[in-house]
C-alpha cells in the first residue's frame, strides 16, 4: 500500500467551509493500537460540534483535526501488544474522541476500543451503532439503572440515539414512552416503543409517575421533564448537565452522560444485532467528498437514524 491517504480535515473551527478533503500520510499503530482500514463512517451532531469548536475546552484537540467518531472496517495491521485481534477481522469502534477520526480511509485506533463487527450487518450499518448505541446503553444501563417494569419516557425516539435507547429499554424489560413527530409514529412503535407522544399535538408533562427520563434534547424540554418523574425517579441528559437544585426540589436524581468508548459494550451490542434484536436505521449515505452535505443534513435535525459516509467498497 502507499503511504498516503484521503482524509476529511478540518485546519481551523466553523462552519461547514472548513472542511477540506485532504491526502495525508497513513499513520502508523502504536504497541497497543491496530490500524482501521475504514469501509464506512457515520455522522454525529458532536462532529460538527467539535468541528464548530464548542467542545475545544472539554477536548483541546490540535489542528489539522480528522472527524468522525463511528468506525467499520477491517483490520490493515496492529501492535506488538495486541492479542484479542488479526489483519483482516472486521471490526467497528467508538474510538477516543480526542484522538483523529473516521473520515479517512485508514484510522488508528486503541484495541481495547474495537470489538468484531456484528457479522450479520453491512459495513454501512455497522458504522451506525457504536456511537449512538453506546450512548443509550450507558445512559440506561449505567446511568439511570433502568430495570424490567419501570416506566421510562425516551424524548426524541425517532432519532439515532432515542432509536437504540427504545430498543434497548424494551430488551430490559421496561414500559417506553416517546416523543416524536406524528410521521415519526409508526417507526418508534415498530422498534417497540408502547406510546408514542406526538410532541406537535401532545404535551408530554401530563404523564406522571415516571421511573426514567431520557434527555436527548434539552432546554425546554428538560424543563418540562422533571414533573413527569415520581419521587425516587432519575433523569439523564446527554444533552446538557441537568441542574441538582431542581433535581432536589422533585426528589429525583439527575445525571449527565457523554459517551466512553467500551469494547465489552459493543461486544454485547454485537451479539444482539446478530441475534435480531437490535435494529439499525440508515437515514443517508454520503461520500467522503460529501461531509459537508452529510454535516448540513445531521445539523437540520431531521435525519430518521444514521447517516453515512461510505470510505471504501
Amino acid at each position: 500500500m502507499n503511504n498516503s491517504m484521503k482524509a476529511v480535515q478540518i485546519h481551523a473551527f466553523g462552519d461547514r467551509s472548513v472542511l477540506s478533503l485532504n491526502d495525508i500520510a497513513i499513520p502508523t499503530p502504536a504497541e497497543n493500537d491496530v490500524l482501521i482500514k475504514v469501509k464506512a463512517a457515520a455522522v454525529n451532531p458532536v462532529d460538527w460540534k467539535i468541528r464548530e469548536g464548542y467542545l475545544q475546552s472539554l477536548l483541546n484537540h490540535t489542528l489539522p483535526l480528522t472527524l468522525g467518531w463511528d468506525v467499520a472496517g477491517e483490520i490493515a495491521a496492529i501492535g506488538e501488544n495486541v492479542k484479542h485481534l488479526k489483519v483482516g477481522d472486521a471490526v467497528y469502534s467508538r474510538p477516543d474522541i480526542a484522538k483523529n477520526g473516521s473520515y479517512a480511509e485508514y484510522q488508528v485506533v486503541d484495541a481495547d476500543e474495537v470489538a468484531l463487527k456484528p457479522s450479520s450487518l453491512s459495513w454501512q450499518e455497522a458504522a451506525g451503532i457504536p456511537l449512538a448505541a453506546l450512548t443509550a446503553w450507558q445512559s440506561l444501563y449505567e446511568f439511570a439503572k433502568l430495570e424490567a417494569g419501570e416506566r421510562v419516557l425516551i424524548h426524541a425516539g425517532s432519532g439515532a440515539v432515542g432509536q437504540f435507547a427504545i430498543q434497548l429499554a424494551k430488551l430490559r424489560g421496561a414500559y417506553v414512552y416517546t416523543t416524536t413527530s406524528s410521521k415519526n409514529t409508526e417507526l418508534v412503535l415498530s422498534l417497540g416503543a408502547d406510546e408514542a407522544i406526538d410532541y406537535h399535538q401532545e404535551d408530554f408533562s401530563t404523564l406522571n409517575d415516571i421511573d426514567v427520563v431520557f434527555d436527548t434534547i434539552g432546554g425546554e424540554t428538560q424543563a418540562n421533564s422533571w414533573k413527569t418523574l415520581k419521587k425516587g425517579g432519575r433523569l439523564v441528559s446527554i444533552y446538557e448537565n441537568p441542574d441538582e437544585a431542581t433535581a432536589t426540589e422533585y426528589g429525583v436524581s439527575s445525571s449527565f452522560c457523554f459517551v466512553q468508548p467500551s469494547r465489552e459494550q459493543l461486544e454485547k451490542l454485537a451479539e444482539l444485532a446478530d441475534a435480531g434484536k437490535l435494529k439499525v436505521n440508515i437515514d443517508s449515505e454520503f461520500s467522503l467528498n460529501q461531509v459537508a452535505e452529510a454535516h448540513e443534513r445531521s445539523e437540520s435535525g431531521h435525519a430518521q437514524g444514521k447517516i453515512i459516509i461510505n470510505v471504501s467498497a
